[in-house]
């Protein structure tokens, strides 16, 4: 993308951020992640369908905000991991620059994230009808059915933690699967200490998910974990209205409402 190189050879020469993030030609076919620290090296940018990972994941990074102020060459899914990343106080104003690239692959460049913020909810969160299909067959299935679906598809799991690695919203420096005094999650791969890990990121991902399907294409077993946290997508939609990443911070799992239906809330 030419104009996204312009930009970051203007934005390192003027000193304006300190690294521009983007995506560069990795082996074979893939793309991966680039931090350009001299202008001169923008020419390794590149921008296609490949681009699918999620860079959100690096801005929360201590070794890359010691860089300084970055600039992120920023896809719809990555922009909405940025505001719900800010919501949650990880990153500001002051040290991100964002250059949104469209759905039809323009250059966008934010002044704040409140424009950022405005942008993205043009674009509702929608599961794409292959997941949807899955997802309906995995309603009609009895709980019995569900049970074992889970069970064979999360069997394989040897805990690499890639997922973990590649999500966004995964930025605990220390995770609950990394205690062992007490030990809460079995290290070893079992059948009950892999369905454990599966749920309890999933439960941690309700009402911050923001469906960039980065744990699934991370999974090197293409385990379908991104099946967990679609599910809880559309039970928050369906439940609690229609959800999108706000500077609000105004997060499923922390907010109620005086009038809930439910009497324990009051």
């Amino acid at each position: 993308m030419v104009d996204l190189i312009k930009r970051a050879k203007e934005l390192l020469e003027a000193s304006a951020v300190k690294v521009v993030i983007g995506y560069e030609q990795g082996t074979g076919n893939k793309t991966r992640a680039l931090f350009v620290e001299k202008a001169e090296d923008a020419d390794k940018l590149i921008f296609d369908s490949r681009c699918v990972q999620n860079l959100a994941t690096y801005i929360t990074k201590k070794e890359v905000k010691e860089m300084g102020k970055m600039a992120i060459a920023a896809t719809l899914p990555v922009m909405r991991s940025i505001i719900q990343l800010a919501s949650e106080f990880q990153v500001n104003d002051s040290n991100l620059l964002v250059l949104g690239i469209t759905p039809d692959s323009k250059l966008v460049e934010f002044a704040n994230l409140v424009e950022v913020e405005t942008f993205v909810h043009q674009y509702q969160i929608e599961i794409d009808e292959r997941n949807k299909e899955m997802l309906g067959k995995m309603e009609k299935m009895t709980k019995a059915e569900r049970w074992k679906f889970w069970i064979d598809e999360l069997s394989p799991c040897f805990k690499c933690y890639a997922c973990r690695a590649a999500c966004p919203m995964c930025y605990c420096h220390r995770c609950t699967v990394d205690v062992n005094q007490p030990q809460w999650i079995p290290v070893s791969s079992n059948e009950l200490g892999n369905l454990e890990w599966h749920i309890m990121r999933a439960i941690h991902l309700t009402g911050r998910c923001i469906d960039c399907d980065a744990c699934y294409n991370a999974c090197p077993l293409s385990i379908p974990i991104n099946l967990l946290t679609k599910k809880m997508l559309t039970d928050a939609k369906e439940h609690f209205g229609n959800y999108q990443p706000s500077l609000k911070g105004e997060h499923l799992m922390s907010t109620y409402k005086p009038d809930d239906k439910e009497n324990f809330i009051q």
